[in-house]
């Protein structure tokens, strides 16, 4: 059987755009002469809709549009995702589903068994479970239909399933001769890497061919690369799309292909193919051609600024300089070495000025008490002020350049260097930031060598480092991996790290720090927990005091 596989990206409720991106990749499957025609997990409404799906005017649309796709077929399948609907008294009725039409109409129909409620999934809150699953024959095979999280509960690959039903099992019992996998599979450093392992496994123990298609895209903070792979029955991948963009191939079961075993590249690298992609497709998705970033001189700043020149291009790049009195010296000529490397528009203002005058007309409310952080970050605010007054005016997205790290123990400040509308390497730990930068000048210096070595330092006082208020950055992202990642608590940590007072200190500055995070900018998701809807952790609470 030849199957095309058409791994597109939607855009979430835009079901005219999802359409005729269906309608386009089936009739130049047509013009291959291929038997079948493969789309992602929801095509038709974008992944994941939340509660656009609560809205009925929006389901009666989607019912509409699956049928006017349906009603252009002929004598070849088109499998593709939507929302399907059946009335009953117990439940919301609703399905995710993938439909399976040829002559005119929808043939076939399969829901999705397995909902996901964990992490970025809350499909629980939305669909009805499929009670059964079925086998559709088509051109003399038959096709066993599953949706992204049917196949990830393979009894011989986990040690430890979430579920007890296995739905894709249940399609090769009764008779299926290919396995098909609609998906839409959020994208995570080692992700790709663990589907193909998966994937093989369930193929070589089953004896049967697979075909998996995965949407490609970014949704706010999600990030779909793409990466539809198809194996063999000997668990052999012999296709893979291409990651981070759309793509078209055929898959001829006939045939035989070489094997591939490389499915993942470098950390470095794939995090920052991911962090590009992320960005431009949130900036477009979102009407905005041009990004803003404020450029400290810090390594931060920087790796957001390079970002956005691969994501936007250099003439849509704009950066300012925002120094003030305890701005050292080098962090403005680090600032404009940089500029000049990547051939990017800048503006330098001080905010000197206006921090005297903030001081001068509020020290009499102050009056007898020493200068503290409040300071600090009034310098801060008053850089969001500029930021957001030049993002306004010149219709910029403003990008924020807090990483990982410091989010996550509130080494930020509300509504002065938090201020943006995407937090472009906020699931980047800093230690990755570091390697990422040194990757970034592996053929030649781009991000000044001065940037990556220089002490970390927000420049709010006199001589200020990081490390004055913080473990020193690899002690400090050992013990946030484990906590946060790992779901380890107090004693384990302690265990590993082997420091009592600066494991508990780590733990309480993060747990504190929430209030923060609900008010952060989406972060562009690369780790397996980042600080999005994935992670609901209360602000009020007395587990850690």
């Amino acid at each position: 059987m030849k199957i095309a596989l058409c791994q597109i990206d939607p855009i979430i409720g835009d079901l005219e755009w999802n359409k005729k991106k269906i309608i386009d990749g089936y009739n130049k499957a047509i013009e291959s002469k291929v038997d079948l025609v493969i789309f992602p997990e929801l095509t038709i409404t974008g992944y994941p809709p939340q509660d656009l799906i609560e809205r009925k005017v929006f389901r009666n649309a989607v019912t509409k549009a699956t049928k006017e796709i349906a009603s252009i077929t002929k004598e070849v399948g088109l499998i593709f995702g939507t929302i399907t609907e059946e009335f009953d008294t117990v439940g919301t009725g609703l399905y995710n589903s993938a439909v399976l039409c040829h002559d005119g109409k929808v043939q076939f129909t399969q829901h999705k068994t397995l909902l996901p409620n964990y992490d970025v999934f809350d499909e629980v809150r939305y669909f009805e479970s499929a009670k059964e699953v079925y086998v559709y024959e088509f051109k003399g095979e038959k096709l066993g239909i599953s949706i992204c999280e049917d196949i990830w509960n393979d009894a011989d690959y986990w040690k430890q399933r979430r579920y007890y039903r296995d739905p894709v099992q249940r399609l090769v019992e009764k008779g299926s001769t290919i396995l098909i996998n609609i998906s839409a599979s959020p994208y995570a450093f080692g992700r790709r890497q663990e589907r193909f392992e998966m994937l093989s496994t369930l193929t070589k123990t089953n004896n049967l061919p697979l075909v998996y298609v995965c949407v490609t895209g970014a949704q706010t903070d999600l990030i779909f690369d793409g990466a539809s792979m198809c194996f063999n029955s000997k668990g052999e991948l012999e296709l893979i799309g291409k990651k981070y963009d759309e793509d078209f191939f055929i898959y001829d079961t006939d045939k035989t292909y070489n094997p591939i075993i490389e499915v993942e590249n470098s950390m470095e690298e794939e995090v920052l193919a991911a962090l590009t992609y992320g960005l431009k497709e949130y900036a477009v998705k979102t009407g905005f051609s041009k990004a803003l970033i404020g450029l400290s001189g810090g390594i931060d700043s920087a790796l957001v600024t390079y970002i956005a020149v691969q994501a936007l291009g250099k003439n849509n790049v704009h950066v300012v300089m925002m120094p003030s009195q305890y701005s050292s010296e080098g962090s403005i000529k680090d600032s404009e070495k940089l500029i000049a490397n990547l051939g990017i528009t800048s503006d330098k203002i001080s905010i000197q000025p206006v921090f005297e005058k903030i001081n001068e007309m509020i020290q009499p409310a102050f009056k007898g008490m020493p200068n503290d952080i409040t300071e600090e970050n009034m310098q801060a605010r008053i850089r969001g002020l500029y930021l957001m007054s030049f993002a306004n005016k010149f219709n910029y997205l403003l990008c924020t350049t807090g990483n990982k790290s410091e989010m996550s123990v509130g080494y930020a400040t509300l509504y002065g260097d938090m201020n943006g509308a995407l937090g472009v390497i906020a699931d980047v730990y800093k230690t990755d930031v570091f390697k990422i930068s040194k990757f970034i000048n592996h053929n030649s210096e781009i991000i000044p060598n001065e940037i990556i070595s220089k002490p970390p330092s927000a420049e709010l006082r006199p001589d200020q480092k990081d490390e004055d208020s913080l473990p020193s950055y690899d002690l400090l992202d050992q013990i946030l991996k484990m906590y946060l990642e790992e779901h380890k608590e107090t004693e384990e940590i302690i265990a590993k790290i082997g420091n009592d007072e600066i494991v508990k200190k780590v733990l309480l500055l993060v747990d504190r720090s929430e209030f923060k995070r609900y008010q952060a900018a989406p972060p562009l998701r690369v780790s397996t927990k980042s600080f999005s809807y994935g992670r609901r952790v209360p602000i009020v609470q007395g587990w850690r005091k």
